[in-house]
């Protein structure tokens, strides 16, 4: 019974032993991960993500490989520009391992390969670059560095995808003079700005009155013509009217001709209207009149009606034609005969 139990245990001992040498033979490579495997000290293979085995005693996993991006980020390093500027530059770079057996066997440390790598390659690249295009030019230096980088790792099995300069810091005496610079091209472009305000508002002033007076202009212009299109149409409304008011007298003097025409009239109601007609002529304010030489006619037409008007009574005209006798002289009046009346037969003018 003694010797039983001590063997038992033994038998235990094995069995856990042998499930511990089991268990560490059996790997699970994650997604995104690479083990470097090695037989007796030599390389053997690279486990990608799945269930592996090996054999106990003989494989051992040297390296488990992240094959991730990564980032990391490298302090500040100091690098002197072409115009002897010395300032501080800290960048970042982007890195993911394509080949876990190169990345293993490679280089001893690449991430301090990479930093060295780095700041060797941004201080060639810096050293041909003034200040100003340094502090202008980023993207063309992470595109310098990124390609440099990317050739020096690819031996380390090592995928440089990116390069970001975090922060550029320049000397505290260069960052003040940029300030003064930068105030000082600001207050530049604030009067440049102003000017061109003050320019644009007293050119929209000055077009603003130009326009005002072309419009007055147009607005006197305008008026100008309605005034004189006014006075053409009433001018042209008097002259109209005028027209009209001639043409009516002569119409009606047409019509009384016509109505004295149908109604038949003689000669002595011609000869009567003659004489009115000369009648009016010689109340005017003519100084001279020419009498027609047919006036004889009219003058001995009216004395027969005056005669037959004025004849007086046979009793009392014959005392006065016995006491005027043909032979008698003429009236004591200053005239001789036939001043005071008409010379009939020929036109006679009358001052």
């Amino acid at each position: 019974m003694p010797t039983i139990i001590p063997t038992f245990i033994l038998l235990i001992f094995l069995i856990i032993i042998l499930l511990i040498v089991v268990t560490s033979c059996v790997k699970i490579v994650p997604q995104e991960h690479s083990y470097v495997l090695e037989r007796l000290g030599t390389y053997m293979d690279t486990w990608q993500a799945g269930l592996h085995f090996k054999v106990p005693f003989i494989d051992r996993v040297v390296r488990r490989v992240n094959l991730k991006e990564q980032v990391v980020d490298f302090p500040p390093q100091p690098v002197i520009t072409k115009d002897n500027v010395t300032m501080q530059i800290d960048s970042i770079v982007f890195f993911r391992i394509t080949d876990a057996k190169l990345y293993t066997y490679g280089v001893e440390n690449p991430i301090m390969a990479i930093e060295n790598l780095t700041a060797t390659t941004l201080r060639n690249i810096i050293g041909d670059m003034e200040l100003d295009e340094t502090l202008t030019s980023r993207e063309t230096i992470n595109t310098k560095m990124r390609s440099s980088l990317d050739i020096a790792t690819d031996p380390w099995g090592i995928k440089v995808t990116r390069v970001e300069l975090k922060n550029i810091t320049p000397p505290a005496a260069i960052r003040e003079a940029m300030e003064k610079q930068m105030k000082a091209e600001r207050e530049r472009r604030e009067s440049i700005l102003k000017a061109e305000g003050e320019k644009k508002s007293a050119v929209l002033v000055a077009e603003g009155k130009k326009e005002s007076m072309i419009l007055q202009a147009e607005a006197n212009k305008q008026a100008t013509i309605l005034a004189a299109e006014a006075q053409k149409e009433k001018m042209l409304k008097e002259a109209e009217g005028k027209a009209e008011a001639i043409r009516l007298e002569k119409q009606a003097e047409a019509d009384a001709i016509r109505m004295i025409r149908e109604a038949g009239a003689d000669d002595a109601v011609l000869t009567l209207k003659s004489l009115d007609a000369f009648k009016a002529a010689a109340n005017g304010r003519a100084t001279k009149i020419i009498i027609p030489s047919d006036i004889q006619g009219i003058a001995g037409l009216a004395a027969s009606l005056k005669g037959v008007v004025d004849e007086p009574d046979p009793v009392e005209e014959e005392p006065v034609r016995s006491a005027a006798r043909p032979d008698s002289p003429a009236p004591a009046s200053g005239r001789t005969p036939g001043q005071g009346s008409l010379q009939v037969g020929q036109p006679t003018t009358l001052a």
